[in-house]
């Protein structure tokens, strides 16, 4: 599994971006793709997991409401609105075969980050 993870930068407080995992390597209809942040100090963060099959998904409590996790035919995406300063990070994609998770130890196949500053 290879997971490509784009879509960073640099926006102003209550501006948007859209984060991108390109996936690739084998047939992920029976796969979660996940996003996490990761900050420095701190652990890794899930924000948003994705069902492949049926495109179930589940969100942190911090940003449900302001990111919304998406995907067609291989990619998952991360939109993300009304940022705020503390939602700087490393931004990274994940795979399981499990859904539901939100421990970043659990989940198998992870991206290179892409990072997000924003400013206020």
């Amino acid at each position: 599994v290879q997971l490509q993870a784009s879509g960073g930068g640099l926006v102003q407080a209550g501006g948007s971006l859209r984060l991108s995992c390109a996936a690739s390597g084998r047939t992920f209809s029976n796969y979660v793709m996940g996003w996490f942040r990761q900050t420095p100090g701190k652990e890794r963060e899930f924000l948003a997991g994705i069902r492949w099959r049926d495109e179930s998904a589940w969100y942190a409590d911090s940003v449900l409401g302001r990111f919304t996790i998406s995907r067609d035919q291989n990619t998952v995406y991360l939109q993300m609105n009304s940022l705020k300063p503390g939602d700087t990070a490393l931004y990274y994609c994940a795979a399981s075969m499990i859904y539901g998770l939100l421990t970043a130890q659990k989940w198998d196949y992870w991206g290179q980050g892409t990072q997000v500053t924003v400013s206020s």
